[in-house]
């Protein structure tokens, strides 16, 4: 029997280096009505003395003083990110942070025998992370707790479509056996993965074609924003189909007894979409009662049923339209075409928008952090709900984690009785309060240099103090950063 496994608690942290996207709407041009609907309100960016590690020990340090977690407990500190900036040493790097941290405060080291893992995958690595501790803790038969770091930076070109998408952070996760927060059903989480080429890729090749190799290392995506859109419906659906198959549940039934549900968010709109669009496959995949919901949505929209659903039960080959040329084309254009109907009628407002109201505000605030972007979201809406008193215990939660290229991963969840008391010491809000603006000229000199003049330096966490430039027989250290404790 495999044991109750989960979350026990969250950490946060965010750079203090604002960029209102009301400003950039100003300096570019843009929209400020659209980008306020569609992406949010402001992104976070890294600063001079910041990287991704130095923010997922900040993270990590956070969760430790927060929860009072004995460093002597972790046996498992894993590392999802896809802007690591090592391509030999993970999470070990996290722990050495750590470990000096712990020790200037008086405090023993993290655990000798301690697994410390990184896994790279865009957007979902932290995802993986998680399920490898959940099954470390699942199998371990020690008293032992897992720590999960997501940190990302999430960086576009100056002009592109992305550029509004940006952010910075980091996301720590308490693990244990009878957790505090969220019970997770392990052996129903649904997987799918598929090869997509062009969707989001960060290959080493561009940056040396753009002569990007110099001491600001940017790690700019290539991506194809209508395809990639594309690519997370698809995947999403594959995910939550196979979760949905794994519960024997009727998507119905689930998807309206949910207390909350939390996807992987590139941008404010995307996961409202996602999550709209797989109830509605939901309903096709259902008894009877689903198929005649779903043939009264397609009527309502002018649409055939017989025709929605046959396209529903296919199963289209997305790769196939880069082949093609034909990377804008809808897979699924009727449902599509249901999809844009069913979002102004009664049900989506009253369940669909209901479902994912938790959160979304402050997530407004920071942006895409990739791979931390999912666990920023179940923190800010589980301390929100905290906070308002509502009483969740035993409900259904869902998440969904995507990663382009693509992948996802569909987690059926449950609050446990008395969650409240860890979710109130998440300190989503209390992580946003620190913050400095950035005027047009401090924000374009960050992005493109890494440096910007008069940023108040950091008081708290970890920094990169220093960067190796030795290479010789003797000794090197070239290229290698040193890390400093700031209290």
């Amino acid at each position: 029997m495999i044991p109750d496994v989960g979350i026990s608690g969250f950490s946060v942290f965010v750079p203090p280096y604002r960029v209102s996207l009301k400003d950039w709407c100003g300096w570019t041009g843009a929209s400020w009505g659209k980008t306020r609907a569609v992406v949010g309100n402001s992104f976070r960016m890294r600063g001079p003395h910041e990287s991704v590690y130095t923010m997922a020990g900040t993270a990590a340090m956070r969760l430790i003083d927060q929860y009072d977690v004995d460093p002597a407990r972790i046996g498992f500190l894993g590392l999802g990110t896809e802007s690591s900036t090592d391509n030999s040493a993970g999470a070990v790097i996290v722990k050495g942070m750590l470990d000096q941290g712990l020790a200037a405060r008086g405090l023993p080291p993290v655990n000798r025998n301690c697994e410390v893992p990184e896994v790279k995958h865009a957007c979902l690595g932290a995802i993986y992370a998680l399920k490898h501790a959940l099954r470390y803790l699942a199998l371990d038969d020690q008293d032992r707790c897992a720590i999960v770091v997501s940190a990302d930076i999430a960086e576009y070109a100056r002009g592109s479509s992305g550029e509004p998408t940006q952010g910075a952070g980091a996301v720590a996760m308490l693990l244990e056996r009878d957790p505090k927060i969220l019970s997770v059903d392990l052996k129903c989480i649904g997987s799918a993965s598929a090869y997509r080429a062009v969707d989001f890729r960060k290959p080493v090749l561009r940056n040396l074609i753009r002569n990007q190799l110099n001491g600001h290392f940017q790690d700019l995506p290539v991506f194809n924003g209508k395809y990639s859109t594309t690519c997370y419906l698809d995947e999403t659906l594959h995910a939550l189909g196979d979760m949905l198959r794994r519960l024997r549940v009727d998507p119905a039934a689930y998807y309206h007894g949910l207390g909350a549900a939390f996807m992987h968010r590139p941008y404010h709109r995307m996961p409202i979409t996602s999550f709209a669009l797989s109830y509605l496959f939901g309903l096709a995949m259902d008894g009877a009662s689903g198929r005649d919901e779903l043939a009264a949505h397609c009527r309502n929209a002018g649409l055939d049923p017989a025709a929605v659903e046959a396209e529903m039960r296919s199963t289209p080959d997305v790769l196939q339209l880069v082949h093609d040329g034909n990377i804008d084309d809808d897979v699924y254009p009727l449902s599509m075409a249901l999809l844009r109907n069913f979002r102004a009628g009664p049900v989506f407002q009253e369940l669909i928008a209901s479902k994912m109201s938790l959160g979304t505000e402050a997530m407004k605030e920071i942006g895409n952090v990739y791979c931390a972007a999912l666990p920023a979201w179940m923190a800010a809406g589980l301390e929100e709900a905290a906070d308002e008193g509502r009483e969740l215990s035993g409900q259904d939660i869902l998440a969904v984690g995507y990663g382009s290229g693509d992948a996802a991963e569909a987690i059926p969840m449950s609050l446990v009785e008395g969650w409240q008391a860890a979710a109130s010491r998440i300190g989503f809000r209390e992580a946003l309060k620190s913050w400095q603006p950035l005027t047009q000229t401090l924000y374009e000199s960050l992005h493109d240099n890494g440096r910007a003049p008069g940023l108040d330096e950091p008081t708290e966490g970890f920094v990169v103090d220093s960067v190796g430039s030795v290479s010789n027989s003797a000794f090197s250290d070239e290229g290698i950063e040193y890390y400093r404790f700031v209290g």
